[in-house]
């Protein structure tokens, strides 16, 4: 059983991700927390909550995080990709969430003891409560099992700028603290996420399937408006539901490279690029010894759609 705390920013492919844990057999989702990025913090536990209630599993807590970068400069927000409400207009802007009385940091301390050794981090937002959390306690990485880290672009552009992924970009201080720290970070990057497709005919199936099914198709609307612009036809990238899928265990990897990443925190173009060190490439030989951080580099066909099927029957 993979115990599994998801950090997040919950927008539209946030909440897939939500529901790809919740629905998994080997998975206990012990934990959310909210942060800044795609939304305001606020609306991001919103959203978190209502999810975890519509998918029945309003038993799991939701905390508030950070609402900024960790350097103190203003948030910036991504209403064009996901709407002003973080769920295409489909949010439920009235709903009174039940928030836990820890932050964000309090409760993935706390579940870092409580499941010393087992728990697993899936930070699918912004990295400023990981950063945060290790600020107040270092000792925190010796309980984490692995952080997962949507996020970064090792041998592809970025999409925020041409060198940098967003969630990377959001927030480079954070994002350098917790590649720095001594936990193993598996990087799900744009390498493999904007390799998977949320189709039409993923849309049609939701809309035809249970109460669960039916909101996911009422949040992809604008989705799919935006990445008609990136790809020219009507696919959405499926990022943070692919990095949870990989992180518990649904997704095979075919192949990573375990390397060194370093993450630009300059003020220039190439700010917030995660630079992998991928030089063996060339004679064949990827990882580099004593390295912690794994980069995803090709994962195998179907997930996209075997988690429709799952999300359309619920």
């Amino acid at each position: 059983m993979t115990r599994l705390l998801i950090d997040c920013d919950t927008g539209i492919d946030d909440t897939l991700a939500i529901l790809t844990a919740v629905f998994d057999d080997n998975t206990e989702l012990v934990g959310v927390g909210a942060v800044w990025g795609n939304i305001d913090v606020r609306q991001a536990a919103r959203n978190s909550d209502y999810v975890l209630q519509l998918a029945g599993a309003d038993e799991v807590p939701v905390a508030l995080g950070a609402a900024g970068p960790l350097n103190g400069d203003d948030a910036v927000f991504a209403a064009h990709v996901h709407g002003a409400d973080g769920l295409g207009g489909a949010a439920v802007l009235d709903h009174r969430p039940a928030l836990s009385g820890e932050t964000a940091v309090q409760q993935m301390i706390r579940l870092s003891h409580e499941f010393a050794g087992e728990l697993e981090i899936a930070a699918i937002g912004p990295l400023t409560n990981l950063a945060e959390a290790l600020s107040v306690d270092p000792s925190i990485v010796e309980r984490i099992r692995r952080v997962t880290v949507m996020g970064g672009a090792a041998l592809v552009p970025g999409n925020i700028t041409a060198a940098a992924e967003a969630n990377i970009w959001h927030d480079p201080e954070a994002a350098a603290l917790v590649f720095d720290a001594s936990w193993p970070v598996t990087m799900v990057g744009l390498d493999v996420t904007m390799r998977t497709a949320i189709t039409e005919d993923h849309h049609r199936r939701l809309s035809e399937g249970g109460p669960v099914g039916r909101y996911c198709a009422s949040i992809l609307g604008h989705y799919f408006d935006f990445y008609t612009g990136v790809r020219g036809r009507r696919a959405a990238a499926n990022h943070d539901a692919l990095a949870v899928g990989i992180a518990i265990g649904q997704v095979e990897v075919m192949q990573s490279a375990t390397v060194p990443v370093v993450i630009d925190t300059t003020v220039g173009p190439d700010r917030g690029r995660t630079v992998a060190d991928l030089r063996g490439m060339w004679a064949d030989r990827w990882d580099v010894d004593g390295a912690r951080h794994t980069v995803v580099l090709a994962t195998e066909p179907g997930f996209d759609d075997r988690m429709i099927e799952r999300l359309a029957s619920a």
